[in-house]
């Protein structure tokens, strides 16, 4: 038998095996494996260093903070007495475990403004409390959350209760950004409905706003002051 009909009688499994060839072997160089970054180091949450009484105070804050995200009891709570204007607002989560990160805003007389539609000062505000919210709850009560930059465009009147859809930006890992790095700058972008009321009605998309947060550990920040009184009083 001639070679040529030996190769056409070979099955197609030996075929393929011959036809593979290992990385590199074809004159393409080999695609690097990703580089990973390492992991930053964070300082301790709790000042071993501060005062008995500083300890406490950072202690009860860090529980708050906690609390703050945990259900809407005590983030009306604490909206309460750290934030009234949105207590009075009466900005709540809406979504479950599993659900896209959402709030809601009632359609109450507090939000709106002299023509009965959602105040478009209200609709701002609480962008800003929906957009913090939701990164607050990813990142844990460790870090502050600054509001740094913020925008707002207005589709349609809102007529009725608003829903604040938030999503991070297009390529935005956040416990990717909270391993790498110490403190870093968070973009989102939030899709604001008006809710459904009644059966005919249908859910209208009547804004888009997009928000940029500085997140930074507290105890970095705690640090910083420390520093800057130090240097203040003259002390090296």
């Amino acid at each position: 038998m001639s070679t040529t009909n030996a190769n056409m009688m070979q099955s197609p499994q030996a075929m393929e095996a011959e036809t593979v060839l290992p990385p590199g072997a074809s004159g393409e160089a080999a695609s690097p494996p990703a580089e990973r970054l390492p992991t930053v180091q964070r300082p301790p949450t709790i000042d071993p260093n501060a005062g008995w009484w500083a300890r406490l105070i950072q202690r009860i804050e860090a529980k708050c903070s906690k609390l703050s995200v945990k259900n809407n009891f005590w983030h009306r709570t604490m909206a309460r007495i750290f934030l009234p204007l949105a207590w009075r607002s009466g900005i709540k989560f809406r979504s479950k475990a599993g659900d896209p990160f959402q709030m809601v805003v009632p359609f109450r007389r507090f939000n709106k403004n002299w023509y009965n539609a959602m105040a478009g000062a209200a609709m701002l505000a609480n962008s800003e409390v929906a957009g913090g919210s939701y990164i607050f709850q990813s990142v844990g009560a460790d870090y502050t959350v600054v509001c740094k930059k913020l925008e707002y465009k207005f589709l349609r009147p809102c007529l009725g209760p608003a829903i604040y859809q938030v999503d991070p930006a297009e390529g935005t890992d956040l416990d990717e950004l909270k391993r790498t790095k110490l403190e870093f700058n968070v973009t989102v972008e939030m899709t604001i409905y008006q809710a459904v009321v009644h059966k005919d009605e249908k859910q209208r998309r009547v804004g888009k706003s997009t928000a940029t947060f500085h997140v930074a550990p507290k105890a970095q920040l705690r640090e910083r002051k420390r520093k800057a009184k130090e240097r203040s009083l003259g002390v090296k």
